[in-house]
Order: structure tokens, then C-alpha cells, then sequence
């Protein structure tokens, strides 16, 4: 005959740290509500460790101190790594001349590499009539290409259709790049 001895009984302090730890996992969001009431419940009822274990078995394990700060350590230095890159991008971009936005009573301003557009672009990349700016009724401009060859791009993207500008939008006609201005000439 074996002499096996049951299990100890659970101590309060061994209850309160399992209750400690599901409370944590649940303030990490690793537990739904409903279920951390259940096995706190179970954990007031559990007559030993072992029952007492099984509650929290199946919970990721719990970061080391020293593990949260190297993660921590780690998240600032990309942070910063991030910031300095976009910094540096920044910083290295060409700087744009101002196209500004028409402020008198006319409704169309043609640009183009032709003399008889309203702003003209010497540049071999820009179409004799490339493209136009448009006042709508309620005094916002759209930019339209004309069909050029080389395109018209807002803030990088080639247009298909007429899109609204408006001061800080990046404009370029072909490789004549732009950035809009608010004030009229």
C-alpha cells in the first residue's frame, strides 16, 4: 500500500497571488471580464496549489522587469531612429518655388510651355498647353491636365480627373514641381 498524501491545502497568500496575477492579465487585456470573474471565483474555491496553478497555466508569461525595460529601451531608441529618418528626409528634400493661387477676378489660368499661356513653364518636360487651373462656383481652384504628355501630378499622384488645390498642395507639370501658395500675385 502507497502512502500518498493529498495535496496541501491552498494558503490565503498563495489564493491572493493567483488572484494577483489574473488581475494583472486582465488589466493587459490577456483576460475578458467574464472570465476573470469566473476564476477569481474558482481561486477563492481552489483547495490547493495544483487547482490553483491551472488557473493561470494557459496565460502568456508574465514580462521580467528587465524584459519590459529592454523592450522599453528598444522602443524609444526606434522611436528615435524614426524620427531622425524623417528628420534627415526632410531636411534633404528639394525645396520647391511657390505657385501662387490666383486672387483676381478671372476664372481660368492656362500653364504650359506656349507663349500664350498665363504662366509659362520653359521646361521640355511641360506640354505647350499641359494644364489649367479652374475656379468653381464657390471660388475653390481644381487642377486639370490638358491631355500633356509627361502629366500633371497633385502631392505625387498622377491626375486622371480635375482635383482640388489648395495652398501646401504639391503641384508639379512634368518635372516643374510646385508648391501652393495662398497669396495671389
Amino acid at each position: 500500500m502507497s502512502s500518498t498524501h493529498p495535496p496541501f491545502r491552498a494558503s490565503d497568500g498563495e489564493r491572493d497571488r493567483a488572484i494577483d496575477e489574473l488581475r494583472e492579465r486582465a488589466a493587459e487585456g490577456r483576460l475578458s471580464h467574464d472570465t476573470f470573474v469566473v476564476r477569481v471565483d474558482q481561486a477563492l474555491r481552489a483547495r490547493n496549489q495544483q487547482e490553483l496553478d491551472a488557473l493561470v497555466a494557459d496565460l502568456p508569461r508574465r514580462l521580467t522587469l528587465r524584459r519590459r525595460v529592454t523592450n522599453a529601451v528598444t522602443g524609444a531608441v526606434s522611436a528615435v531612429s524614426d524620427f531622425t529618418t524623417s528628420l534627415q528626409s526632410a531636411w534633404r528634400k528639394p525645396r520647391l518655388p511657390r505657385l501662387a493661387l490666383p486672387d483676381d477676378d478671372r476664372r481660368r489660368y492656362v500653364v504650359g510651355r506656349g507663349s500664350a499661356c498665363d504662366l509659362v513653364l520653359s521646361d521640355l518636360t511641360v506640354s505647350r498647353v499641359h494644364a489649367e487651373l479652374r475656379r468653381d462656383d464657390d471660388g475653390e481652384w481644381m487642377l486639370v491636365d490638358l491631355g500633356s504628355l509627361n502629366g500633371t501630378r497633385l502631392n505625387g499622384w498622377r491626375l486622371v480627373g480635375p482635383a482640388r488645390v489648395k495652398p501646401g498642395d504639391e503641384v508639379s507639370f512634368g518635372d516643374c514641381g510646385f508648391v501652393m501658395n495662398a497669396e495671389g500675385p
